[in-house]
């Protein structure tokens, strides 16, 4: 490559791991593989080491992590949490041990090998014992505080077994495989984004501003690192997981110790091809040196220590028969695209079927019936087909295009403008009408134990319901004697309707299926209008000023309530008795109208416990300061709110004095 080249080809690396960076750190919502993106990121390494002159303060190789989120206070890490130098070869771990020996002037150095975890960075301190706060990587320098939603996650300790003066230790917060699938099962249901792969959904969950959404995912950590300790001397990393252990950590399993390199490299094979068995993700193992005192002389770079490395494992992929294309109607009428293949095994499970996302995937791919295709697991969970193996077409394979009618009803397919989905747009589609049904009687929704899929199915195919409102017509006479039904099963399915009704209505709004609508959603729209006839009365300028709305939502919720089938099923649910109405748990309302946000360790109140006297009072708790802000409640250890509350003038109280308004 010529000079010119070479520059051209680093800013252009540059430009492609900012904004994979961006999407992945910041947006949680990665576009390319963990592999890709470090493959990019050894190409720009390599091309700036030997091209120094054109290293400049933005590369994205001269930071370690992602950005600060708005809306959390920011922690100053007094011991910078480091990112791993990434190997990808036998080879290159061989080097990296060569390295380490010429350094300590040995010939053999003791290894500690570790799974790598897919998830999230997080730092735990305890003071005497005690959890005192929690909080992300961020950029190894300043994180977050996410104390709150660290708090329930159950593996994590919040009384050690020996009581410690001080100890921070470094832990990475995961989401197990079966959460996350259910996790995205219940947001496809809601109408919401699905997430790309367990991190990513583990990484939204933690910077979640309402830690009750936080527990409601099911996360977990494996602990692998002392940080700062004092009380205790520990020599080297075995001894320290074992500590951490003793004292009621939860570390990464399987972790072992090897002379030399040889035996720790087996054993990184090891852990790749066992992979798939694992009910979490991993992306790689981790090589350390055990001994402290040699991680002492070997010391660190400014971003990666030199006594560690992370061999990266390849996202595992197989090639098959693309045998047919089948399309799936969704709750919504969005039509999706599935492959049909021959079964293969992959990452630990026997695959058949695949997602082809939507229409303009298969063409850019140009995706055909009857291809040889590459398909891997997304996050090693979800499959989907990669490449198309061109050159083994025979001339047989035959194109795709999406149909103009609707695969169930026959009802006209549209595609809205600045959207990759196609739709149905026959509301009275039986496809629709059994998802959106299913969806309205889930857990998230009205909750109504004994109507899983195959009853709804039944009730539809028996004519005994064709809206998620028939549900609160059945009686006892309509159930008894059906397949599946006796009168003690009957009667409990008439008991388990009857107790939904009064949910409230920010169920009953999760429940009805509106686009882009899910449990945080309905939430808001119920405690902002109380009941469904001021919602219904709401436009659109109106709703999208709301905190977390914004206008494609508000312009979803305005089209919903506009059609004339909507308005028929709130009616019905209405004379059935349904609760429409949002009642919040209130005893008071002398905070009414009033905008409160929270900083800072107060003095006897838990975060949790003054958000509760606030709501409990009428006032509302945001999670960050701005001119709406009617009062910054601030405690002990207050960050960045409080110098924005400064700046922008708003009203700083104490604990004290929030209560003291509350009192008179």
């Amino acid at each position: 490559m010529t000079p010119k080249q070479i520059e051209a080809r680093i800013s252009e690396l540059k430009e492609l791991l900012t904004r994979y960076g961006y999407e992945y750190y910041t947006l949680d919502n990665p576009t390319v593989s963990d592999f890709e993106y470090d493959r990019l990121m050894r190409e720009l390494i390599e091309l700036e080491q030997a091209n120094p002159e054109l290293i400049t303060p933005d590369s994205p190789t001269q930071r370690v992590g992602g950005e600060v989120s708005e809306g959390f206070e920011e922690v100053a890490h007094t011991v910078q949490m480091q990112s791993l130098a990434d190997v990808f070869s036998k080879e290159e771990l061989f080097e990296f041990d060569s390295r380490v020996r010429a350094a300590l002037g040995t010939d053999t150095v003791e290894y500690v090998t570790e799974m790598k975890i897919d998830g999230l960075s997080v730092s735990l301190e305890y003071t005497d014992g005690i959890f005192t706060r929690g909080s992300t990587r961020g950029n190894g320098f300043i994180g977050e505080d996410i104390t709150q939603n660290l708090k329930t996650v159950q593996s994590i300790p919040l009384k050690l077994k020996e009581a410690l003066p001080y100890l921070e230790v470094r832990g990475e917060v995961f989401m197990p495989q079966k959460s996350f699938l259910r996790l995205n099962e219940q947001r496809e249901a809601s109408g919401e984004p699905l997430f790309a792969n367990p991190r990513n959904a583990a990484a939204g969950s933690l910077r979640q501003l309402d830690s009750k959404i936080a527990a409601e995912r099911g996360l977990d950590i494996f602990v692998f690192n002392v940080q700062q300790i004092a009380g205790k001397e520990l020599t080297n990393h075995r001894e320290s997981l074992d500590y951490l252990k003793s004292i009621g950590f939860k570390t990464i399993p399987g972790d072992r110790t090897f002379s030399g390199i040889d035996a720790a490299y087996d054993e990184v094979m090891r852990i790749g091809n066992d992979r798939g068995n694992l009910t979490f993700d991993i992306d790689g193992a981790v090589v350390k040196v055990n001994s402290f005192a040699e991680r002492g002389i070997l010391g660190t770079t400014s971003k990666t220590p030199k006594w560690a490395a992370a061999y990266k494992f390849p996202a595992e992929q197989q090639k098959t028969k693309l045998i047919d294309i089948v399309l799936q109607v969704g709750r919504t009428g969005v039509v999706t695209p599935n492959a049909v293949l021959e079964p293969v095994r992959i990452a630990g499970s026997t695959v058949s079927r695949a997602t082809l996302h939507n229409i303009d995937n298969i063409k850019s791919k140009d995706i055909r019936i009857g291809d040889t295709v590459i398909i891997q697991k997304a996050g090693d969970i979800i499959p989907a087909v990669t490449e198309v193996i061109k050159e083994a077409r025979d001339g047989s394979e035959k194109p795709f295009s999406m149909p103009d009618a609707c695969p169930v009803c026959g009802a006209p397919l549209v595609r809205e403008e600045g959207e990759a989905a196609v739709r149905c747009i026959n509301s009275n589609c039986p496809a629709q009408q059994l998802r959106s049904i299913i969806h309205f009687v889930s857990k998230p929704a009205m909750d109504i134990d004994g109507l899983g899929a195959a009853v709804v199915e039944q009730l539809l195919d028996e004519g005994l319901i064709s809206d998620c409102a028939d549900i609160y017509s059945l009686k006892y006479e309509d159930l008894e004697g059906l397949e599946r039904f006796g009168k003690k099963s009957a009667q409990n399915l008439i008991d388990a309707i009857e107790k939904s009704k009064h949910q409230g209505l920010d169920r009953v709004l999760s429940g009805l299926g509106i686009r882009m609508i899910g449990s945080r959603a309905a939430q808001i729209l119920a405690a902002e209008y109380k009941n469904i006839d001021s919602l219904i009365a709401a436009d659109v300028t109106e709703l999208a000023a709301l905190p977390e709305v914004g206008e494609k939502m508000a312009g979803s919720i305005c089209s919903y309530f506009l059609q004339e089938k909507s308005i028929d099923i709130i009616n019905k649910l209405r004379a059935a008795g349904v609760s429409l109405t949002y009642e919040a748990k209130q005893s008071g309302d002398k905070l009414s109208g009033k905008t409160f946000v929270l900083t800072g360790t107060l003095p006897t109140l838990k975060r949790s416990e003054a958000k509760a006297v606030i709501e409990e009072n009428g006032g509302k708790v945001s999670g960050s300061v701005s001119k709406k802000t009617d009062f910054l409640v601030a405690g002990e250890e207050s960050g960045s709110k409080l110098d924005k509350a400064n700046a922008l003038g708003v009203p700083i109280i104490t604990e004290a004095e929030l209560l003291l308004m509350i009192e008179n």
